[in-house]
């Protein structure tokens, strides 16, 4: 990605993320939709009730196995392949030491999580179950993103898409089977996810093992090391320390949503379901621009980073004008897929959501291709502040604004935390780009 005309490249790269991250969503929908149609209003509210701390954890999970990932990019730029595999090696069996403690620790913290969450009594237990369940799967989550993050890194978006189809097609079936046939409920929907994932982390591991010469490595290579285990932690800590914190104002949100009632959460949970599903677009591009931005960075090529920014800024508006008319038209056609037609009430409160939500897409595509293109440049500790100022504003909503206004001001919770983080992220970035174009132009060597 170091050379060639940007939009083009961009966008080529990004499809394949974006068809993976529209899998990644369908999961969390398909999951919805189903106990939704099959099992009824109050196993969907407990599907939701505590998704913003399965976003916290899976999202520190993420943030971290991206993280981990630039190095790669940025060693395959300069072409230091050696110290390119270091970092894969170290950094795979940092993941299983990382994804095992996150896992143990929030599995025993679920019930607590709940009651601090306000979570209703009439759906504590599935919730519950599912959340157990979830956790339960945390390293096949963190495997299957630090696999994928490596194989981009190295140039290759298509692969890790086709096996997520894969995985999304059988999670599905899964579904259908665990929940339909088997009658196991919400645990069915939960079981049916992390088995899926973890199947598609083993098909990558093997893939890449197998399809990548340049990772054929010494046992010196494979090695754990510390000064790139301390590379990593630096890069990937502030990445997954982002979306937790960012995570915080979205846990608080959503507390105060919960104790508004039952009717409040199933609406929260299928309009965070869809809007999740059209923000994909601009969470590819940001990956995209991280990988772009860490390759560029360590070739010495830091104009081309800007260009990068502009053409995802094309991509990003063209995106925009589909992404508006759909939401603005059909969120209530698309709430129905979550629950039946006569649920007039959860309807209407989840088309609210959705129409407040597009007015501010434009404000998330700043967020997502800057943020990443720090990241990518190894600034993590400027793109974990912009979460800061994301949790501050959520958290300013949840207990100012939903005391006051109720619903109406959980729908502005998410808009208000983008736009305290582009007025971070503007400032960051032009500062950011100021250095790498003083730095000297020269490929890394650590």
């Amino acid at each position: 990605m170091t050379s060639g005309p940007t939009l083009p490249l961009i966008l080529k790269f990004t499809l394949p993320l974006l068809f993976g991250n529209l899998l990644q969503q369908a999961y969390s929908m398909v999951d919805a939709a189903i106990v939704g149609q099959f099992l009824g209003i109050n196993p969907l509210a407990a599907v939701g009730a505590g998704s913003s701390v399965i976003f916290m954890i899976i999202g520190f999970c993420t943030g971290c196995s991206n993280g981990f990932g630039i190095p790669v990019a940025q060693m395959f730029g300069a072409q230091n392949y050696s110290s390119m595999r270091r970092y894969v090696y170290s950094g795979l069996k940092l993941s299983a030491w990382v994804s095992v403690a996150i896992a143990v620790v929030a599995c025993l913290f679920c019930s607590t999580i709940l009651t601090t969450m306000s979570t209703p009594d009439v759906i504590f237990d599935d919730a519950y179950i599912y959340l157990l369940i979830t956790f339960a799967g945390v390293p096949a989550t963190f495997f299957y993103n630090q696999l994928s993050s490596v194989i981009r890194a190295l140039g290759d978006s298509k692969t890790p898409f086709w096996f997520l189809l894969f995985s999304t097609v059988l999670n599905i079936l899964l579904d259908l089977f665990c929940i339909v046939t088997l009658g196991w409920g919400v645990a069915g929907a939960a079981i049916a996810t992390v088995f899926s994932q973890a199947l598609s982390a083993v098909l990558c591991y093997i893939y890449m093992m197998r399809r990548f010469e340049i990772l054929k490595s010494t046992r010196e290579e494979r090695a754990i090391s510390g000064r790139h285990v301390r590379t990593l932690l630096s890069i990937g800590l502030p990445m997954g320390l982002q979306f937790s914190i960012t995570s915080i104002g979205s846990i608080m949100l959503q507390s105060s949503n919960n104790a508004l009632g039952t009717t409040c959460v199933a609406a929260f949970t299928a309009a965070m379901r869809i809007k999740m599903f059209f923000l994909c677009p601009y969470e590819s591009l940001g990956i995209a621009m991280a990988t772009f931005a860490g390759q560029n960075y360590g070739a010495g090529k830091p104009e081309r980073i800007w260009q990068g920014v502009k053409s995802s800024g094309i991509i990003a508006g063209v995106y925009y004008v589909f992404m508006f008319i759909v939401l603005m038209t059909m969120s209530e056609f698309l709430t129905e897929f979550f629950v039946e037609a006569n649920e007039t009430e959860i309807i209407a409160y989840s088309a609210q959501f959705l129409h407040v939500a597009a007015w501010f897409f434009p404000i998330l595509a700043v967020l997502c291709i800057l943020r990443y293109t720090i990241q990518g440049a190894g600034y993590t500790n400027f793109a974990m502040l912009s979460g800061v100022m994301e949790m501050i504003a959520r958290a300013a909503v949840s207990l100012f604004a939903v005391p006051v206004f109720g619903y109406t001001a959980v729908c502005f919770g998410d808009s208000m935390a983008w736009v305290a983080a582009d007025l971070f992220l503007v400032p960051a970035f032009i500062y950011v780009y100021g250095r790498l174009k003083k730095s000297v132009s020269a490929p890394l060597a650590r």
